[in-house]
């Protein structure tokens, strides 16, 4: 399929979309993105991707060279020159073409490209039997360095710690903070359950703010299960009733062993399967319109 790819105002073939060897996103990775879904003709929390994109951007002083109202404009153009129905939106804002060197200064303006094209990070059977997980020597990085929230190009730390995930033959790979405590997996946001209530690691665990973790903090609402954010263990990961994982892509998927422990019963719990049936519908039904 020949994509239509969005960079800077225009629409290119995939063939012919292509950016500067000197862009200082590519060379440094110097540059934030969002992965955003749609579902049956609707953008899934755009706006609140936007406003993340937006604060990635300011906290690296990377000024979006067009207005949200643009960005959003052009998001649901790029899906409707592809003619999609269903996927996944990639936006990315680079800090543009400079000269060798890191100094930012020499990029005249930034970039803006976006890609939709149709994902499926799971295969549909692990959302009925759950991931296998092992606890990654990779940690994740440090606030004090660069900022988990700040959702960057260089997302090395992640890469290395999938490598070893895929190494020892898991699904996906835990990722500690400095401490010691649990942050995330290499791509997604952690969430158990004990007793009936929903724990996940606090923002200062050193995570990303995710979307899709939001999202779950309204459904627990609206399910009447209390939800708390604190600081997590392996030991609670270990003995806790269930565990599934959150984030744009994954959407929400259990997961069932952690370093050759299983967790709870080893399949998919009572409380997952409603938040999978409640995040499904949701999406199934919300969203900003495409094909007005």
């Amino acid at each position: 399929m020949n994509l239509k790819i969005y960079i800077d105002g225009n629409f290119y073939d995939q063939a012919e979309a292509k950016i500067s060897v000197f862009d200082h996103g590519l060379l440094y990775g110097d540059g934030v993105f969002e992965g955003i879904r749609f579902y049956n003709d609707r953008v899934f929390r755009l706006d609140q991707h936007i406003t993340r994109l937006w604060g990635s951007s300011k906290a690296i002083a990377l000024e979006v060279p067009i207005s949200k109202s643009e960005l959003v404009a052009a998001t649901l153009e790029t899906i409707r020159q592809n003619d999609f129905h269903d996927g996944y939106v990639r936006l990315i804002v680079t800090r543009g073409a400079g000269s060798l060197g890191l100094n930012p200064d020499s990029c005249r303006r930034p970039s803006v490209i976006i890609i939709a094209a149709t994902i499926a990070l799971y295969p549909e059977e692990l959302y009925q039997k759950g991931l296998t997980m092992v606890t990654c020597s990779i940690r994740r990085t440090s606030p004090a360095a660069l900022s988990p929230r700040i959702k960057s190009l260089n997302y090395l730390n992640n890469v290395l710690a999938k490598l070893e995930a895929q190494n020892a033959g898991a699904g996906e790979g835990l990722m500690l903070n400095e401490q010691g405590y649990v942050a995330e997996c290499t791509g997604d946001n952690i969430f158990i359950v004990r007793s009936g209530q929903l724990s996940t690691p606090h923002l200062n665990s050193g995570i990303l703010e995710g979307v899709t973790r939001a999202v779950v903090f309204e459904l627990a609402e609206e399910l009447k299960i209390r939800t708390m954010e604190c600081e997590l263990t392996k030991h609670d990961i270990y003995t806790a009733e269930e565990c599934f994982l959150t984030g744009t892509a994954a959407e929400v998927i259990p997961a069932v062993q952690l370093d050759r422990r299983l967790i709870g019963t080893g399949q998919p719990g009572p409380v997952t399967l409603k938040f999978i049936e409640s995040f499904r519908e949701l999406t199934r039904t919300t969203g900003t319109p495409i094909y007005e």
